[in-house]
Parts: C-alpha cells; sequence; structure tokens
C-alpha cells in the first residue's frame, strides 16, 4: 500500500488485461436448435422452452459451436484440452432467462496461447489465460413513455447464441496495446470465419481490468473492470480515461477498491456500477443436464486442418519471402480477403520489383480510395486487370503517378487500364522531337530555374515539374530529365 506522504512522487505502471465474449458462427444456439442470427427477425422470434428457460427442458451441446471454439483456441495457439465441463453461472438478471448461464469454470476448453501484436516498438505477445464456451445472454431494451417514466423490454433471440470468452493475462501497458490486441484478435477470429467480430452488433464485446502499481512492484493493484464497450476506440477512450482517475486518486494518498464500472460514451468518463464479484459469487457448479465434454484426437486434428494460414503467419512469409516492410506487410495481411487479392495479382511472381509495384498499388491507391469512398475489396478491379496496369507501369507505357489516377478510373469503370489509357490520352510521351518544344519552353520561361539549376544540380527538379505540367503529367520524366540536362549543358 503507498503511503500518503510519498503517493504524489511515485510513478505508476499501468497493467492491462481483456477478457473478449465473441459470438461463434454457427447456424443454431448452443444448446437448442433456433436460429443463432441474434439480429434477425422481431423480438423473440428464435426461441424455444431451452433458451427461454423453461422447467423441465434439457440442453444438447452444438457440435459445430465446439468445433469453432477449437478452431479458435488453436488460432491463439492454445492447448486444447480433451476433457473439459460446462457448469452453471448463477446470478439474477432479467436478460437470463433461467437465473444462469451455462458457461466453463475450472475446466475450460483450453488454457494458454497468445496474440502477436504489432507496436511501435515491434512485435510482443500477449498471453492468453484461457478460452472457454458458453451461451450468451438475451437484451434488455430500455424505453421512455410518453410521460417520461421509463420501461424496459427484453428480447431472448440473443438469449443461448454460442459465446466464446477468451481472457487474456495482463500483459497489456497501454491503452494503444489493448487497443491492437483487441483489433489482432478480431482479425484473427475473421480470418478463420468464426465469428463476424461486428463490435456494434454485440458479435465482439470487451471487459477491460485495469490496475496501476508502482514502477518496479511486483504485486497487483486493486482491479477495476469496465464493462462491455462497445468500440475500438471506446476502448481505448475508457482505459485511458481510467488509468487517469486511478492514478489521480493514487497521487491524493486515496485507495482503490476492486469494483465494476461503466463506460460513458458521452460523458467520456467510467461510473461505479458495483464492487467486484468473485467467483463464489457466482456459485459456480457442475452442469448436470449436460455430459463432460471429451474431445477425439480425429476431432481436434480436423479442426487444426480447416486453418487457414494465419495473419502474423502471413505477415511474416511476406517480410520475409517477399521483402514487403513490416507496416505494408501488416496492412495486406490485416484481412485474408486481401491477402488473398494481393497474392491473385502476384501470381506466383518472385520479382521482388513487381511485388513492391503490387505493394503500392493495393496499399497507397486502393486502401486510399476504399478508406475515402467506404468501398468494399468487391468494388476494387480484378486481378488480372491490376497485373495488365503493371505491365502498362513496367513497360514505361504509363507512369507511376498517372497509374494512380488510371487505377482510380478502373475503380469507377470498370474499365481495362489499357482501354482508360488509350482513351484519356494518358501514354507516356517519350518521343525526344515532341519533348523538345516543351523544353525549350521551360527554359525559356523560367530564367530563374535555370540560374538556379547552374548554381545547384539539384534544382532541375522545378524544370522537370514545369514540362510534366505542360504534358499534362504524359511525358517521360527520365527522358525529360535526360533531354534537359543535355540541353542545358550546351547553353552554359
Amino acid at each position: 500500500m503507498i503511503t500518503d506522504t510519498v503517493a504524489s512522487a511515485v510513478a505508476f505502471e499501468t497493467v492491462i488485461g481483456l477478457e473478449i465474449h465473441a459470438q461463434l458462427v454457427t447456424k443454431s444456439k448452443m444448446f437448442c436448435g433456433c436460429s443463432a442470427a441474434a439480429f434477425a427477425g422481431e423480438p423473440n422470434a428464435n426461441v424455444c422452452p431451452v433458451c427461454m428457460g423453461m422447467p423441465g427442458v434439457l440442453p444438447v451441446i452444438n457440435r459445430e459451436a465446439v468445433r469453432q471454439a477449437v478452431r479458435v483456441a488453436l488460432a491463439l495457439h492454445g492447448t486444447v484440452q480433451r476433457e473439459s465441463k460446462f457448469d452453471r453461472k448463477n446470478y439474477t438478471y432479467p436478460d437470463l432467462p433461467k437465473g444462469y448461464q451455462i458457461s466453463q469454470y475450472d475446466l475450460p476448453l483450453s488454457r494458454g496461447g497468445f496474440v502477436a501484436v504489432l507496436t511501435e516498438a515491434g512485435e510482443r505477445r500477449v498471453g492468453i489465460t484461457r478460452v472457454h464456451m458458453e451461451e450468451d445472454t438475451g437484451r434488455s431494451l430500455h424505453r421512455t413513455h410518453p410521460d417520461g417514466s421509463g420501461y424496459s423490454l427484453v428480447d431472448l433471440n440473443r438469449a443461448g447464441v454460442p459465446l466464446l470468452e477468451i481472457v487474456s493475462e495482463p500483459d497489456m501497458r497501454s491503452p494503444e496495446e489493448a487497443r491492437q490486441y483487441l483489433v489482432t484478435l478480431r482479425d484473427i477470429l475473421r480470418y478463420i470465419g468464426a465469428s463476424t467480430g461486428n463490435m456494434e452488433e454485440g458479435a465482439l464485446r470487451c471487459d477491460a481490468n485495469i490496475s496501476l502499481r508502482p514502477q518496479g512492484a511486483s504485486e497487483f493493484g486493486a482491479k477495476v473492470e469496465i464493462k462491455n464497450v462497445n468500440s475500438f476506440r471506446g476502448v481505448y477512450r475508457a482505459i485511458q480515461y481510467e488509468v487517469q482517475r486511478q492514478a489521480e486518486v493514487l497521487r491524493a494518498g486515496g485507495t482503490l477498491i476492486q469494483e465494476t464500472r461503466g463506460w460513458s460514451e458521452e460523458r467520456g468518463v467510467t461510473l461505479p456500477q458495483r464492487t467486484k464479484e468473485y467467483a463464489d459469487d457466482y456459485r459456480y457448479f457442475p452442469e448436470p443436464d449436460l455430459p463432460t465434454l471429451v474431445l477425439s484426437d480425429a476431432f481436434i486434428a480436423e479442426a487444426r486442418a480447416s486453418l487457414p494460414e494465419l495473419p502474423d503467419a502471413r505477415r511474416h512469409r511476406y517480410s520475409t519471402d517477399f521483402g514487403v516492410n513490416v507496416s505494408d506487410a501488416a496492412a495486406l495481411s490485416g484481412s485474408r480477403e486481401l491477402g488473398d487479392y494481393f497474392e491473385a495479382i502476384t501470381d506466383g511472381t518472385t520479382d521482388r520489383t513487381r511485388i513492391a509495384l503490387a505493394t503500392a498499388l493495393i496499399t497507397n491507391d486502393w486502401l486510399t480510395l476504399h478508406n475515402e469512398r467506404g468501398l468494399s475489396l468487391a468494388d476494387a478491379p480484378s486481378a488480372p486487370d491490376v497485373r495488365g496496369l503493371m505491365d502498362l507501369i513496367e513497360r514505361g507505357v504509363i507512369s507511376r503517378s498517372t497509374a494512380k489516377e488510371v487505377f482510380a478510373a478502373m475503380v469507377e469503370t470498370r474499365q481495362r487500364a489499357d482501354v482508360i489509357v488509350k482513351e484519356r490520352g494518358l501514354a507516356q510521351q517519350s518521343d525526344a522531337g515532341a519533348l523538345t518544344a516543351m523544353i525549350e519552353r521551360a527554359i525559356a520561361d523560367n530564367p530563374k530555374m535555370v540560374a538556379d539549376y547552374n548554381k545547384n544540380p539539384n534544382a532541375l527538379n522545378a524544370l522537370v515539374g514545369q514540362v510534366m505540367k505542360m504534358s499534362r503529367g504524359t511525358a517521360n520524366n527520365q527522358v525529360v530529365r535526360e533531354l534537359l540536362i543535355q540541353r542545358l549543358a550546351a547553353t552554359e
């Protein structure tokens, strides 16, 4: 415990762990045959006596949900347990129809593992404590009467949807690191098709555990849990605020308690909700209506074989085999679809110059259009058409700067690059005779630039720019430079 006399002088280390709840992509719910489309249909349309918690009903384990959960555990480098069991987590809440949640406690599906996160300091691993299965709860919908009084409704469409909880080790040390971990984890879930990862729909939800301790201390401080933050930006801001709040309390000589707080997006603050529960508060005991879950080696092997190349492996391959820099490799492997698109464009080539050109076209040209216009990959030019554009650049038919215009036109018109170049007259001018007149004019109109060049050869760029402007960007930059140097040398 920090004493009042030294609290204000202490530097604190931030300790962060995240608990991620991800809805699994399955047709039916975790323990019944109802549709798992939590947001489809009218409220309480996808329900049955099992997921509504009616007396006398019996749950049945969804095999596909278990398969997807195993795939996630393996993708996170965890150790899948051959035997695990379901437990009853007892608490009372309006959207929990049974009065308990079927979850896993002391024998989870998987233990250990890690997520490789890229930070400014390089790649580091955030450890995974456990991965376990459970069922989702319903949703409470809060409404207001015309007279201003409030009331709540309960929609049980989400109740029973297969849910995976992924608990990290307290390995993160900053809000940005926590945000990057969450983004990376979401990307992995999407890569393998186990979850949509849509936070706006509640398919991915985050609880953040934050504590502070004096720099160099080994014991953890009082842990504060922030519940159900529903955006990446919200996670960052909530942790940032909470770190500042806790530091102010400690520096003022106050004491922090273990508690649960909620995040107010509108106010930008965390607010106390309740004293943090401990495991004993939930009165866990084995679910009597479900047998021990026993997984065969063949079942786990099939799940492993179904996994695609994972983002971190793909990122390392792009850097090592293709020579792509770290930031571009991360961008290209950020989604499975974008990585597949990149590889369709490179089409097995080992030519690093061509690979670098494909990288630039995607990370600069395509992603810029994607972000500015809200496009999807379906709007991008086909891989063969992009290869055609690359051929024009490599043959010197168009410049790289002109290729940016051509690429945008390919997105807008769905035409091939050669058609656009011909129709718009964008082919590079390399003929010395055609360029000489523009060069003479540039020299005549810009005596100061000529004088600057005579003092400093690097000033040639200004004259090159004048010629490029006159040619509307179609002049061959290298040819222009050579002709300018020859012409200026002749006038000395």
